[in-house]
């Protein structure tokens, strides 16, 4: 059975722009290592934005070396990038952006939320690439509600959406470039789930609401990242309320994480030539 092996919370509050209020669970600066293929999480807790004619987000900006995972559970995120790729999605939708050898996007309230206003949550994650395919062709994956299978757990715990990877004989729709799960899992109060996971992988549970107990004594709380040791392949989840949950499970890349700000690279040199690319204007752009 995985043990917990300890606790994240956030590094601080900060605004994306002016329309993402995020906490920063963890980024590549502080537990890569032990996150790796995931390199960051920003979490958007519940707001209320008033209506407004006015565009909250953030603006164009660059990203190279991994993929952006954004998830809605409140509120509408619209993505538009150098690529000329985009959408809308809403509760219970995904953006996942592959940036790969470089890409500029912007990302805002959507039109329709804007104008209503109402509650906003959501999740954005990145994650690694390896290096061998650190410079592949940038891409973007609009996932609606719909496109993801959802998987009752047995004895009415709960249910698993499968973003990426599998859970019980269904796969999710996200293409990843590493072996992976994102599930999103609702757990019952008073429930008890038990999870497969392949030995040696990375496991870690965020709470956005609820509490519950890992195998041992520990109960997680809201806003608490519950990082597990690799050892072990059952994972077992106690929800102390009704839970909404994000596991995130992995192969760790192994590999060197050099970052600059929206540049992650395996050397300084990558880096380098990062940014002198984007000065230069050799990220993609629309054919």
């Amino acid at each position: 059975m995985k043990k917990l092996a300890f606790i994240k919370r956030s590094n601080g509050n900060h605004w994306v722009g002016d329309g993402f209020p995020v906490q920063s669970i963890f980024s590549y600066r502080d537990i890569h290592e032990e996150m790796s293929p995931f390199l960051l999480m920003d979490y958007a807790a519940p707001t209320k934005f008033e209506p407004t004619e006015q565009r909250r987000g953030v603006g164009k900006h660059p990203h190279r070396g991994f993929e952006t995972v954004t998830i809605v559970y409140d509120g509408q995120v619209s993505h538009h990038d150098s690529t000329n790729s985009g959408g809308t999605i809403g509760a219970g939708d995904v953006q996942w952006m592959t940036a790969g050898s470089g890409i500029i996007h912007e990302e805002y309230h959507g039109d329709d939320y804007a104008r209503t206003g109402g509650p906003f949550e959501m999740i954005q994650l990145w994650v690694n690439l390896p290096a061998k395919h650190k410079m592949a062709a940038p891409g973007y994956q609009g996932i609606t509600s719909a496109q993801i299978p959802e998987v009752a757990l047995t004895a009415n715990a709960g249910k698993v959406r499968v973003i990426a990877g599998e859970f019980l004989g269904k796969k999710g729709p996200a293409h990843t470039f590493s072996s992976m799960n994102v599930w999103d899992v609702r757990l019952n109060a008073g429930s008890t789930a038990a999870f497969n996971l392949p030995e040696g992988h990375t496991t870690a549970i965020f709470v956005l609401h609820g509490a519950v107990k890992t195998g041992d004594v520990h109960v997680i709380q809201p806003s608490e990242l519950a990082v597990m040791q690799r050892e072990g392949t059952e994972l077992v989840l106690e929800a102390q309320q009704d839970s909404v949950l994000l596991l995130l499970n992995g192969a760790p890349l192994n590999e060197p994480v050099v970052g600059h700000g929206p540049f992650v690279m395996n050397s300084r040199e990558e880096i380098n030539q990062a940014v002198d690319d984007y000065n230069n204007g050799r990220f993609a752009v629309a054919a």
